[in-house]
């Protein structure tokens, strides 16, 4: 293969609009979500990622029947969903992991009840999977702007974020307003599912907030450095995916996760072989 070959195959791909799109989307979303799987990771927080996902489909359902914006039924479902997991929480015996099971698959079996009841042009695998390729401008503005609030916020209260995820009694014993930040921490996650479920859907957006973090955490133990190593992992996996999605003819979604997948057994085996000092 020719030098000329061998970058036609990195940037044929980008000569489309449509892929540029999907390449800024997809850039955007590694980013936020990278940042936030890290202190998900350090706050064990893996599985509500995953409830809440599950979670905004019944608001998107009754977004469309109202006409309203599919964000912002799909905000208040998931809000919802994570006010509900951190009050039965603190206000009952069960555990965490029992209330995220019941409240995000019981919300999940609702949204799959209306939809079908529902008569929609929206197709459910678009929801489900996501749709990268077809992102609109509007969709595009929409993400930017909510990945910069959500960035935005973990930089101005980082620092407080760090300290409630490693050690909420610490921090609660020196004066910082915990319950404000358990649910602020919820309520930029469900922010981020929202942007993030376009790329890559429902189902694998759990993935996108779980594998640039613990791929970070095995290869460091460093806050700062889990941050830039999930950063770099979540952006490389993004732009390769894409690539690759194009030449193999895949979907977009499901490649990039593979690729994040792939990169945390590579960063698990380095570690197995150099373990951390």
């Amino acid at each position: 293969m020719s030098w000329v070959d061998f970058a036609n195959w990195w940037f044929e791909p980008l000569s489309y609009p449509f892929m540029q799109n999907a390449l800024f989307m997809a850039l955007i979303i590694a980013v936020i979500c990278a940042v936030l799987s890290c202190f998900l990771i350090l706050k064990g927080w893996s599985l509500m990622g995953d409830a809440i996902s599950h979670s905004v489909l019944p608001g998107i359902v009754l977004a469309y029947v109202a006409s309203i914006p599919l964000a912002i039924g799909a905000l208040v479902s998931g809000l919802l969903c994570a006010f509900g997991i951190g009050y039965l929480k603190s206000h009952s015996r069960i555990k965490e992991d029992t209330v995220m099971g019941i409240m995000f698959s019981g919300m999940f079996a609702l949204g799959l009840v209306l939809f079908s009841k529902v008569e929609t042009e929206q197709h459910l695998t678009h929801i489900l999977f996501g749709n990268l390729l077809g992102i609109t401008p509007q969709e595009l503005i929409q993400t930017l702007i909510i990945a910069a609030l959500v960035l935005l916020v973990i930089l101005l209260k980082k620092q407080d974020f760090l300290l409630f995820c490693f050690d909420p009694n610490h921090a609660r014993v020196i004066g910082l307003a915990v319950t404000t930040l358990h649910y602020g921490l919820l309520f930029l996650l469900a922010l981020t599912i929202i942007s993030t479920m376009q790329v890559v859907g429902i189902i694998l957006v759990t993935a996108m907030l779980i594998s640039p973090g613990i791929t970070a955490y095995v290869l460091s133990k460093n806050f700062n450095k889990m941050l830039l190593i999930a950063i770099a992992t979540a952006t490389s996996s993004s732009f390769l995916g894409i690539i690759l999605s194009y030449h193999l003819d895949a979907a977009t979604g499901p490649t990039i996760i593979l690729l994040q997948a792939l990169c945390f057994v590579l960063a698990l085996g380095y570690r197995k072989l150099r373990p951390i000092k």
